[in-house]
């Protein structure tokens, strides 16, 4: 269990125990009222078949913070899960593209049904879509009305915020910026289609085109695929009169300044039209805690849908 800060700072404070479930890692932390990250702990995604196994690793986390919790004196008031996607509407089941072993998966009453939870609320939300938030919240757009925020690791995820409100799309699942066509004729992508962003991309579709681990990328590939998310970028700009991409996720922040720069160009490059121009493409604010703030924010959102107002949630996470 990683400190996020002295136990005596938090002692007594209302929490929320945040799950992010991503192709590469599980992850589970507290989250404080206010954004802050008061601990957390992780496990590389096991490649398990069975899907009530890989639950189990998420329920051991889920226990591990919830002891955390109890040592803090710290009141878990909520749990909030950002979980790759698709899902269906409210998180109430979900199908990780990378994540073979849910398909239709109840993750949200799975976790609701375990003792250590007692009975506070959970509620889930699309990974991409939970760092939007964090960012809107405590990060780098936070003020803003409007921006983009995605995730580039082993597949691609996106969330976007028009107008002060997260945009969720009928069934909740707006935003999938990975199935945005770059290269139409190109790879096949797990969803079927060919030449998503995801599947020219991602950390998995670079292992295949290379062989290797996208960790060991060489410059071309890595600025390809800056130009690829710059192309996607580019692309939500003009449609949705957008001037910032947030981008996080363990490729895209891996491969650093040169994938940043090629993403720069190709969006100034397509991004013509007066609304969309000067469209900026950065490194997310909050880091490697992104995940977990954004799960965070989920849930505080989620016990704002619900009447009942914590202090500190910003005006972007209101429904």
């Amino acid at each position: 269990m990683t400190d996020g800060g002295p136990r005596d700072a938090v002692a007594g404070l209302p929490c929320c125990l945040a799950v992010d479930v991503g192709g590469t890692k599980i992850a589970a932390g507290l989250v404080s009222h206010t954004g802050e990250l008061i601990a957390s702990d992780s496990i590389r995604t096991p490649r398990a078949s069975d899907g009530d196994a890989l639950f189990q690793v998420v329920a051991d986390l889920v226990a591990i913070c919830a002891g955390e919790a109890s040592l803090r004196s710290c009141e878990i008031e909520v749990c909030g899960v950002g979980c790759g996607g698709p899902m269906s509407a409210g998180g109430e089941s979900v199908s990780p593209l990378n994540i073979p072993a849910w398909r239709s998966f109840a993750l949200r009453d799975r976790l609701a049904a375990l003792p250590v939870l007692g009975a506070v609320p959970v509620f889930v939300d699309n990974d991409a879509k939970a760092l939007a938030l964090g960012e809107g919240w405590v990060g780098s757009a936070r003020g803003l009305r409007s921006f983009l925020a995605m995730v580039v690791s082993t597949g691609v995820g996106g969330g976007i915020v028009l107008d002060g409100r997260m945009l969720e799309g009928s069934s909740g699942n707006a935003g999938h910026i990975g199935h945005v066509v770059v290269e139409p004729d190109g790879r096949r992508c797990g969803c079927g289609a060919k030449g998503c962003l995801e599947a020219e991309a991602s950390g998995t579709a670079i292992e295949e085109i290379t062989g290797h681990p996208a960790s060991e990328a060489p410059r071309e590939v890595v600025e390809r695929a800056g130009t690829l998310v710059g192309r996607a970028v580019a692309s939500v700009a003009n449609l949705l009169d957008l001037r910032l991409a947030l981008v996080g996720g363990s490729v895209a922040l891996g491969f650093g300044l040169p994938f940043f720069v090629a993403a720069q160009r190709e969006i100034d490059e397509r991004c013509r039209l007066a609304h969309s121009r000067g469209c900026r493409v950065e490194p997310v604010g909050l880091g490697a805690a992104g995940p977990l703030v954004g799960a965070g924010a989920v849930g505080w959102r989620g016990i704002r849908r619900l009447g009942e107002t914590a202090p500190g949630d910003p005006e972007v996470l209101c429904p």
